[in-house]
């Protein structure tokens, strides 16, 4: 395990280690699948890793405009992992589709005809994908685990690659790009790793809330003048919490820990999934106001506000109809 310009590089084995001792306050519903595009094999020189990551970041702040790089995760073509942006920061890698997601980028170009990848990469993509569904309890299938190719690059609509889609994570990838590509190539792979492939939904959180302040420390107790906790960074704006308990005006966002924060840097948020075959999304609290998007059933969101039969997503100004939600 190595760290350089801030990112660390692991092995499989050493990603598993760290992953199983990582506490990350944030809710995550969705893992995102993409290739790199470019850079791609040819950049891949066996020793220039953090370079490469380097690159990636510099563009995504420089060009971008970002405050980080997109990414949570990058694999490479000798199958070792460098870890990215903080798990407690929303990704910047699919349009209207990166609250509570992680985002993988996988090095190469796996369009048909480009990079064949190497058989340390799928190893790790399949293992690193299984290990992130199980740590955070995301059962495995094509709601959970999704690919950019299926969302409107403009809008972050999902129409399934029908419209104006990128071909990421690669129109070969894992044997294709599509929705029946992954369900029959991909996702079998990944639930072989885990040993309960439909890993249930945590039953014991009592509510969740979403951060309302920039950065939100962690305390070890309920009170501002404990120590804050050493094994966790701060919970971050718009990120969604697990409620386990309330006390004296602070919520504790740990099951087996002593994790809290002050509750009034918070926002009480439901948790619900969408009913209709597809949900469009507006701009405002009305079916007058434009669409941005849409979400498909079974997809899960986290209702921030109700306001005449619609819903707010997040925190973000996407509004979709309450009449096609179920709330758990």
């Amino acid at each position: 395990m190595t760290t350089k310009f801030g990112f660390t590089k692991m092995d499989i084995q050493e990603f598993t280690t760290w992953l199983s001792s990582l506490r990350v306050a944030r809710t995550v519903l969705t893992i995102q699948e993409h290739h790199t595009y470019s850079p791609s094999y040819a950049n891949f020189k066996s020793n220039n890793h953090f370079e490469m990551q380097k690159a990636m970041k510099d563009y995504h702040v420089i060009h971008n405009g970002w405050a980080d790089i997109g990414q949570h995760f990058t694999t490479f073509p000798d199958g070792t992992i460098l870890t990215g942006r903080s798990l407690e920061k929303s990704p910047a890698c699919i349009t209207g589709q990166n609250a509570n997601a992680i985002c993988i980028e996988n090095v190469g170009n796996f369009d048909t005809g480009k990079d064949a990848m190497t058989a340390a990469q799928k190893a790790t993509i399949i293992k690193l994908t299984a290990l992130l569904c199980a740590k955070f309890n995301r059962p495995v299938n094509d709601t959970n685990v999704v690919y950019h190719h299926w969302f409107d690059l403009n809008t972050g609509r999902r129409n399934n690659g029908t419209g104006n889609n990128k071909t990421c994570p690669g129109t070969a990838f894992f044997g294709g790009n599509k929705v029946s590509d992954c369900v029959q190539n991909f996702l079998p792979l990944v639930s072989a790793e885990i040993s309960t492939p439909d890993v249930p939904t945590t039953t014991n959180v009592l509510k969740y809330a979403v951060v309302t302040a920039s950065t939100l420390n962690i305390r070890t107790q309920p009170n501002a003048v404990t120590a804050k906790a050493a094994d966790r960074a701060p919970a971050t704006f718009g990120s969604v919490l697990r409620v386990y308990e309330e006390k004296n005006g602070w919520y504790r966002i740990s099951a087996s820990q002593q994790h809290w924060v002050a509750a009034q840097y918070t926002t009480a948020v439901r948790r619900a999934t969408v009913t209709a075959d597809t949900l469009n999304v507006r701009t405002g609290p009305g079916a007058s106001f434009a669409k941005a998007g849409s979400y498909l059933k079974g997809q899960e969101l986290f209702i921030i506000k109700e306001e005449n039969k619609w819903a707010r997503v997040n925190m973000d100004e996407r509004w979709v109809s309450i009449d096609y939600l179920s709330f758990a």
